[in-house]
């Protein structure tokens, strides 16, 4: 199954995604694909691949994306290798958009959202943190209204400390596992 991971900025997803692939390295049951990504990468924060807009447009156009979207001006693919894990019964785990949740379900039936949360307080500690935003760009992604009204999603509290919110998100990764 795929299982998206989505949340507003500063919740922490890539964290716990990194968490729970090195928790889970070696269980072939799992797979956590990179991203293309039309902006450079920031090891430390994110682990995906880089490519230019130019280089993303061609990369679509010959299909080599299972899925792909647009969200704060970049570009975001998944790779095709996603479609015979899924296949194969595994467990697909990807940072996601809340706006192309829509589009993951219709082409991957039995899709399963998990919305990362966290206070505002704490998300805003960890985006001055990321360094990537000034202070009036952490204070307007703030201000924006988060529709967390997702059906069915699970929710994830990740206010607290890592091995808190990497405790409950390894639960429900667990449990799609043993469906």
């Amino acid at each position: 199954m795929l299982v998206l991971v989505v949340g507003p900025s500063g919740a922490g997803k890539d964290t716990l995604i990194n968490a729970a692939k090195a928790e889970l390295a070696g269980d072939r049951r799992f797979v956590f694909p990179r991203r293309v990504v039309t902006r450079p990468v920031v090891a430390a924060l994110e682990d995906h691949d880089s490519v230019t807009p130019q280089e993303f447009a061609l990369q679509e156009a010959n299909g080599a994306y299972a899925l792909s979207w647009d969200a704060h001006g970049l570009k975001y693919g998944l790779p095709q290798s996603i479609r015979d894990d899924i296949a194969a019964g595994r467990v697909v785990v990807m940072n996601s958009s809340r706006a192309m949740v829509a589009v993951a379900l219709k082409k991957f039936p039995g899709t399963v959202v998990v919305l990362i949360g966290a206070t505002p307080e704490v998300r805003a500690m960890r985006l001055a943190g990321r360094g990537r935003e000034t202070a009036a760009e952490i204070a307007a992604r703030l201000s924006r209204e988060v529709d967390v009204s997702i059906p069915n999603a699970i929710l994830v509290d990740n206010s607290g400390d890592l091995e808190r919110g990497k405790a409950r998100f390894l639960a429900a990764l667990r449990a799609f596992a043993a469906n």
